[in-house]
C-alpha cells in the first residue's frame, strides 16, 4: 500500500505519553484479565463491552494520568503514527467529497492515539477492548498495540488491513453524522433486545464495514494506491474478526445470540460491496433480509 500518497490528518491527538489505568477506591486497578471477563460477559448478556466499562468507570475514580490533551500531535519521526494521519487524512477527503455531493458538510472526526486505557465520553476503556470510535466526543481511539495484535493472534497482517480497521470506526462516524446511530441507541433505551445474529448492532457493525469498504473504493480511485495483495489483507482482517471465530477460538463454540458484529462470511461482503460499488445506497444493512 503507497500510503505515503496520502495527505495527512490534522485531526491525531497523541495521548499515548499519559498512561495509567482504571483505578477504584481501593487503589486497584482492573487487570486485563477483569477487562477480558467484563468482554465475555458483555458478549453472552447481548450487550456493548465499551458501555460495560463505561459505565465501571463512571463509578470509579480516576486518575489524573488520563485527562487527554487538547491538541498534541505525533512526531513527524513516527511513521506508525504518520501512517495512522495519512489513513485518516484520505478518510476526512472521501467523506468530505460524499457529503458534498449530497449537500451536507462532514465533520471530521478526531483520533486519539494512547496506550494501556484511556477515558473517553463513553466511559474508560482498556486496550483490551480494541479499538473504538465513541459518538458521545466524535471520536476514534486507537492503541497501535492492536495491530500487532492483529498480525499476530489474528493472522491479519500488511498496511491495508490496518487501514481498514481504522476506516471501520470512521466508518461508525459518519454513522453518527447521518443518525443512525442515535436509532440503534434510542432502541437499546427503550429496551429492545439489540444483540444476535440478526440484531440491531451487527447490521449496525456491517454497515461500517461496507462504509470502510466505500472509503477504500474512493481512495484507489483518487490516488491509486493499492498493491497485489492489498484487497486480500482487508479481507482477511474483516474475516478474522467475525463473531463466530471469535466466539469459537474462545468458548469453542458459537452462539448467535450474542452476536455484536457479524460473522466473518457477513463482515468480508458487506467490506466488499463498499469497495465494489463505492455508493452508500448499497450499504443498507438496516432493511436487508440477508446479511
Amino acid at each position: 500500500m503507497r500510503w505515503k500518497r496520502a495527505r495527512r490528518s490534522d485531526n491525531v491527538v497523541d495521548a499515548r505519553g499519559g498512561g495509567g489505568g482504571m483505578r477504584f477506591g481501593g487503589g486497584k486497578g482492573l487487570s486485563l484479565g477483569g477487562i477480558a471477563a467484563v468482554v465475555i460477559i458483555g458478549l453472552l448478556m447481548g450487550q456493548d463491552p465499551v458501555q460495560i466499562l463505561g459505565q465501571l468507570a463512571g463509578q470509579a475514580t480516576q486518575s489524573s494520568s488520563l485527562g487527554l490533551p487538547q491538541s498534541a500531535q505525533p512526531a513527524n519521526n513516527d511513521e506508525q503514527s504518520e501512517f495512522v494521519r495519512a489513513v485518516l487524512g484520505d478518510t476526512e477527503d472521501t467523506w468530505r467529497e460524499i457529503f458534498q455531493s449530497a449537500n451536507r458538510q462532514y465533520r471530521d472526526p478526531t483520533l486519539v492515539l494512547f496506550r494501556g486505557g484511556v477515558n473517553s465520553a463513553c466511559g474508560f476503556a482498556d486496550s483490551a477492548v480494541g479499538p473504538f470510535y465513541c459518538p458521545g466526543d466524535q471520536r476514534v481511539y486507537l492503541d497501535l498495540e492492536f495491530f500487532r495484535e492483529l498480525e499476530q493472534r489474528f493472522a491479519a497482517a500488511g498496511d491495508f488491513a490496518q487501514a481498514y480497521v481504522i476506516a471501520h470506526e470512521v466508518g461508525h462516524h459518519v454513522q453518527t453524522l447521518l443518525g443512525v446511530s442515535a436509532k440503534v441507541n434510542a432502541a437499546r433505551q427503550r429496551g429492545e433486545r439489540v444483540a444476535g445474529d440478526n440484531g440491531l448492532l451487527v447490521r449496525q457493525e456491517l454497515q461500517a464495514d461496507c462504509l470502510a469498504g466505500i472509503w477504500a473504493h474512493h481512495a484507489q480511485r483518487r490516488l491509486d494506491w493499492l498493491e497485489p495483495g492489498d484487497l486480500e489483507e482487508a479481507l482477511t482482517a474483516a474475516n478474522a474478526i467475525g463473531d463466530d471465530r471469535l466466539q469459537k477460538q474462545a468458548r469453542g463454540q458459537v452462539v448467535p445470540d450474542s452476536f455484536t458484529h457479524g460473522t466473518s462470511a457477513q463482515r468480508v461482503r458487506w467490506f466488499k460491496m463498499g469497495f465494489e460499488h463505492g455508493n452508500v445506497g448499497r450499504c443498507d444493512t438496516f432493511t436487508t433480509a440477508r446479511l
